[in-house]
């Protein structure tokens, strides 16, 4: 769960840094770049410590299609709220598509269960290691 609100800060972040500037077309470029970069700087101290907290209880893949999950919802909030674009049915369904593709990742917790933990990995110097994932499905 701490993934997924560490997740959720990230994304929340990054879509005000890509798309928080089409409402300042005014400004020069090299402005909004600037503040842009700035504002998902912050971003990354989310999106690092997810992904190293989850990995394990999920695999890379799985925690990539959460983040695509996630990512999709902040824009779709942000573009609602802030750039006052109401979603369509498509949009909806696409949605639950996206989110079907992410119960389906999640439940393959075969794999997760067999990702390496680079911590030993990287203090032994052995490959091998492992990290306890939790009951496989």
């Amino acid at each position: 769960m701490r993934t997924v609100l560490l997740l959720i800060c990230s994304n929340t972040f990054m879509t005000v840094a890509w798309y928080g500037h089409l409402r300042f077309r005014g400004f020069p470029l090299w402005a909004v770049i600037l503040v842009s970069w700035l504002i998902a700087l912050p971003e990354y101290a989310f999106q690092v410590p997810a992904n190293r907290i989850g990995y394990g209880y999920f695999s890379a893949t799985q925690l990539k299609i959460i983040q695509e999950a996630i990512s999709v919802s902040a824009f779709v909030v942000f573009g609602y709220v802030y750039l006052k674009e109401s979603p369509s049915w498509r949009t909806g369904i696409a949605f639950l598509l996206i989110l079907l593709a992410v119960m389906l990742a999640a439940s393959d917790r075969k794999r997760a269960a067999e990702a390496p933990d680079l911590e030993a990995v990287a203090r032994n110097g052995n490959a091998l290691a492992t990290v306890p994932a939790g009951p496989a499905k």
